[in-house]
């Protein structure tokens, strides 16, 4: 290839590389991670990444207690946490996101008790559907045509493409309990071309039970933000690996398991991209043979692939994390150590 053209297309892509990196470098993420020991005792530090999952630093490395709890100031110019220490002592501390200016602090600053955790996706255990398939509030009840049916509720996408209609069958076993097998009949459904399939022959399937929705809003369903379309579900696994989450690709029209045991999905207003509080039971402790509850924070793009933020082949357990999103509104997305 002629060397001009080599120059020609170096200088055509070059602006989106930039755009793109400049996205991604733009969004940083604090989380508080505690990496388990087979021996002594683990403490809780604050890390440092970008959102594309680069570690820039480890912030903080005091065993004096447990870091916990990191928010971003409004702004983005400091983290404010707490150090959590025995005898039920709690001190807020405050440091800048280039790892200098370590302060401790006399109070928490009034925005920082005042931030709850983001809106999240959640099963509600105490306003699902009755067996009688009465709808959620968000949904509008419809007969199905498959023989012996319940009335089905039926959720549409925010921009009225597609729509999910939760129908089960008297008939069909599978159907009368919460577990493997379940939503094999609720049916994905193109507005616009007609097309229509059982999700139980959707890719990935191998149960679904609610349709989850927004902590905070329960008539939301969906996530549309650019190229990112997906809805998400619940299943019951057993007793030992308690629920699992399923988010359903409405791009391909497949199922991408969240976990092998809870994750709950967390939006990113104004991104193609989403992040999960993810539960992962049993996982072994490196150097020894004890196993423990694990929580990560992980980022998943609109193609649903994912980045783990936390070291690879580690059992660590999550005490908090923020986003500070420059660009975007809100510019802080907020995971406290529990839901609140």
């Amino acid at each position: 290839m002629p060397m001009r053209l080599i120059l020609r297309a170096l200088i055509t892509i070059s602006p989106l590389a930039i755009l793109t990196a400049q996205a991604w470098a733009d969004a940083e993420i604090v989380i508080a991670i505690r990496y388990l020991r087979a021996q002594g005792t683990s403490h809780s530090h604050l890390y440092l990444y970008r959102e594309e999952g680069k570690l820039l630093r480890q912030l903080t490395n005091d065993n004096s207690g447990q870091d916990s709890g990191p928010i971003f100031a409004p702004n983005g110019s400091m983290i404010v946490f707490t150090r959590e220490k025995p005898n039920n002592v709690r001190e807020f501390w405050s440091i800048d996101p280039r790892g200098t200016g370590l302060k401790k602090l006399d109070a928490a600053p009034d925005w920082y008790a005042a931030t709850k955790s983001s809106p999240y996706f959640t099963n509600r255990e105490d306003e699902k559907p009755e067996a009688s398939g009465s709808a959620s509030p968000s949904a509008s009840p419809q007969e199905s045509a498959l023989p012996s049916a319940t009335m089905a509720p039926t959720y549409k996408s925010p921009d009225g493409s597609v729509e999910l209609v939760l129908q089960t069958l008297r008939s069909d076993e599978d159907q009368q309990y919460n577990g493997p097998g379940h939503g094999k009949h609720f049916l994905v459904r193109d507005l616009k071309s007609g097309r229509e399939i059982e999700m139980g022959k959707l890719r990935g399937f191998s149960g679904l039970y609610d349709l989850l929705d927004i902590n905070d809003d329960p008539n939301r369903h969906f996530i549309f933000e650019g190229t990112l379309r997906v809805a998400f579900f619940d299943l019951h696994l057993n007793s030992t690996d308690g629920d699992t989450s399923y988010a359903l690709d409405l791009n391909d029209w497949r199922l991408v398991n969240l976990s092998p045991n809870w994750a709950a999905p967390i939006p990113l207003p104004g991104e193609p991209a989403f992040l999960t509080l993810t539960e992962n039971r049993y996982v072994q402790i490196p150097g020894s043979s004890k196993t423990a509850n694990c929580s990560y924070i992980e980022h998943w793009d609109e193609k649903l692939n994912k980045i783990r933020y936390a070291r690879e082949n580690t059992a660590a357990v999550c005490y908090g994390a923020s986003m500070y999103r420059p660009d975007k509104t809100p510019a802080v997305i907020t995971i406290r150590k529990r839901a609140e």
